[in-house]
């Protein structure tokens, strides 16, 4: 990726307790350019939502209920409203079978596990990376 003078590198959040998974992401997306953010669990993924101002989210948490039956997207989504936030999860395809992408709040779903080179495409895509 070709960063100019004064160009900001764009930043990801990856929220999942599976440090493997996380790992794994960081290590293709830095390579590709990318900042990243890791957050293991939703609460913490809150808290680093408002520290890093990332430009996407990627997530495996989304269906954790952290309060009064609100959701880690819901959470992330109030934080973040223009934040795009993709599911990566083993769970995903169930998941959006039984309910909608804009039911669930999220701009897309990768599922386990990841492919690296089509989740930094989606990214670059949606993000305008070159």
């Amino acid at each position: 990726m070709n960063i100019g003078l004064g160009a900001r590198r764009k930043t990801v959040l990856l929220v999942d307790s599976d440090p493997h998974a996380r790992a794994t992401l960081r290590t293709a997306l830095e390579a590709a350019g990318f900042s990243v953010g890791e957050a293991a669990n939703g609460r913490e993924g809150e808290r680093t939502v408002t520290r890093i101002q990332p430009d996407a989210i990627l997530a495996d948490l989304l269906i954790e209920t952290v309060d009064a039956g609100s959701t880690i997207a819901e959470k992330l989504k109030a934080i973040g409203a223009r934040i795009p936030i993709y599911i990566v999860s083993s769970a995903a395809d169930a998941l959006v079978g039984a309910v909608g992408l804009d039911e669930l709040g999220v701009s897309g779903v990768f599922l386990k596990p990841a492919d690296p080179a089509i989740v930094i495409q989606t990214l670059k895509t949606r993000l305008a990376v070159n």
